[in-house]
C-alpha cells in the first residue's frame, strides 16, 4: 500500500477496520460449519432384485440384517454431499498396466465375507475388484440425503486390504421418477450430483468409475429401447462431476453386452458403440468399457473362426473373448487408438441346468485353462491398448445353484469355509505383468 505522508493518520483507523471484517467473516464461517447433519437413517432399503444373464449377469446382494452392520469407531450417518469421509491410507491414484487384473466381488453386506474375499483376492495377485455402489442403496431417501454405512465399510476394506476399486455407479432410487431401477433418472443431473457426492467423500480412496452397465439392453435401460445418445449424456453429465470433485480418478464408458439382435429390446453392441462415437462419447471417458463372454470358444479364437463354425461355436462373430477386437476396429477407424479398453466382464459358465447357458458351458478344467489363457492373449497380442481386465466372480456368500451366476464364478459360495474352483488356483499360479 502506497501512502503520501499526508495520508499517514488514516492509515491505522483502515487497518483496524479491515481486521474487524476479517474477523465477523471468520465468525460467520465457523456459525455456518456448525449446522446439523440430517436426521440419520441408520437402516438401509434392501436392494431391489434383477435378474442378470452373462455377459448381462448382474448379481444383487442380499439384504442386510441387523447383525451385519459393520461396526466402526466413529459410524457413518446419512449426510449431505459436503461431508466428508471416514479417514484412511489412501490407495495412490492408478496408471492401469497392460493388462492389468481384476475381479468383481460382492462386498456390500457382510464385512466379515468382504474381509475374507479382499484377501482371496490379495493372494491372486489381483491388484483390483470391482463393487457394485448402486444409487439405490446410498440415495434412496431423498435427494441430498445419504447413507453411506456400506460404501464406507467397503471402502475402508478395500483400502485395508491395498485392492484398488473400480465402482460402479448405476441403479436410480425411485424418487428420480426412473420407473424401473435399471433406467436413467428423469433428470440426469440428479445422477450427476450423485456421482459427485461419492467422487468427492472417497477422493483418492476409489480409483476408478463404471457409469452405468450394459445400455445397450432394454433391461438395463429402464425397460426402454437402447438411446446410445441418451446414455452418452449421462456418461458426460458423471464423467464432469467427478472429474471436479477427484481429477486423479478414471472414468469408464459402461461395459455393453456383446449381441447381434437388433430390437427393441437390444442393439448390437458394435452399432451402439459406433452410435456411441458419432455422439462424442469419447470426449466424456478415460477409457472404453467392453464385456467379453467367451462362450464356448477358447480364447484364442478369433471371430471369423467362432463365426464359420456354427455346430461348435454359434456361428456368430460375437461368440468368442475376441470380440473384443471387432469393438477395437471401431475406436480405431475413429481416431481413438491411443484410448485404452476395460474389459469389465469376462469368463466362461460351468452351467449344466439353464438351457440360456448350457449350450455353451465348459467344464471347470476348461474354464480354468481359457481364464488364463484369456489374459495370456491379451498380454501377448493386446499391449499397450489392453487395461483392466476383470474376471466374474468371487461368488457372492449367499448363491446357490439356482443362480446363473452362482456357475460362472471361481470360487463355490461358502462362509466361513472356503472352496476353490480349479480357475481360482491356476489364476492365482499364473505369471502377471507388473
Amino acid at each position: 500500500m502506497n501512502l503520501r505522508r499526508g495520508d499517514r493518520y488514516v492509515f491505522w483507523p483502515r487497518v483496524t477496520a479491515a481486521l474487524a471484517v476479517i474477523v465477523a467473516l471468520a465468525t460467520s464461517c465457523r456459525v455456518a460449519q456448525a449446522i446439523p447433519s440430517p436426521i440419520p437413517y441408520t437402516t438401509p432399503k434392501a436392494p431391489l432384485a434383477t435378474q442378470g444373464a452373462p455377459p448381462t449377469n448382474t448379481a444383487v446382494q442380499p439384504g442386510p440384517t441387523p447383525t451385519e452392520q459393520e461396526p466402526k469407531p466413529s459410524p457413518p450417518t446419512a449426510t449431505r454431499a459436503s461431508q466428508a469421509g471416514p479417514t484412511a491410507t489412501p490407495v495412490p491414484s492408478p496408471r492401469m498396466t497392460s493388462p492389468d487384473y481384476g475381479i468383481q466381488a460382492f462386498l456390500w453386506w457382510r464385512p466379515e465375507v468382504a474381509t475374507r474375499d479382499l484377501r482371496l483376492i490379495q493372494d491372486m495377485g489381483f491388484p483390483w475388484v470391482k463393487q457394485v455402489f448402486a444409487w439405490s442403496d446410498i440415495e434412496w431417501a431423498g435427494k441430498g440425503i445419504f447413507n453411506w454405512n456400506q460404501a464406507d465399510g467397503v471402502v475402508h476394506h478395500a483400502n485395508e486390504a491395498g485392492v484398488k476399486l473400480l465402482a460402479r455407479l448405476d441403479r436410480a432410487p425411485k424418487w428420480t421418477g426412473a420407473g424401473d431401477p435399471n433406467g436413467p433418472p428423469d433428470n440426469l443431473e440428479d445422477f450427476g450430483d450423485f456421482c459427485y457426492a461419492v467422487a468427492s467423500r472417497y477422493k483418492g480412496r476409489i480409483q476408478a468409475y463404471q457409469i452405468w452397465n450394459e445400455p445397450n439392453l432394454a433391461r438395463e435401460w429402464g425397460g426402454r429401447p437402447p438411446d446410445p445418445v441418451e446414455y452418452v449424456r449421462l456418461l458426460s453429465i458423471a464423467y464432469r462431476r467427478i472429474k471436479e470433485a477427484d481429477p486423479d480418478a478414471l472414468v469408464i464408458s459402461a461395459g455393453l453386452t456383446p449381441t447381434g439382435t437388433s430390437s427393441d429390446q437390444a442393439m448390437p453392441d458394435s452399432v451402439y458403440l459406433e452410435q456411441m462415437y458419432q455422439a462424442g462419447f469419447q470426449h466424456h471417458c478415460d477409457m472404453v468399457g467392453m464385456h467379453a463372454a467367451g462362450f464356448k470358444a477358447p480364447p484364442e479364437l478369433s471371430p471369423a473362426e467362432v463365426a464359420a463354425n456354427k455346430e461348435e461355436y454359434g456361428g456368430e462373430r460375437f461368440f468368442c473373448f475376441r470380440h473384443v477386437e471387432d469393438l477395437r476396429e471401431i475406436m480405431e477407424r475413429h481416431g481413438d487408438g491411443a484410448r485404452q479398453v476395460a474389459i469389465l466382464e469376462f469368463g466362461w459358465t460351468t452351467d449344466l441346468i439353464h438351457p440360456s447357458y448350457s449350450w455353451h458351458a465348459v467344464t471347470e478344467e476348461q474354464q480354468a485353462r481359457y481364464l488364463v489363457g484369456a489374459y495370456e492373449y491379451a498380454r501377448d497380442n493386446w499391449q499397450p491398448w489392453i487395461a483392466l481386465m476383470s474376471t466374474i466372480y468371487i461368488a457372492d456368500a449367499d448363491w446357490t445353484e439356482d443362480r446363473e451366476e452362482y456357475w460362472w464364478a471361481i470360487t463355490y459360495p461358502d462362509y466361513p469355509r472356503f472352496r476353490a474352483r480349479p480357475a481360482y488356483d491356476a489364476l492365482r499360479a499364473m505369471d502377471k505383468v507388473r
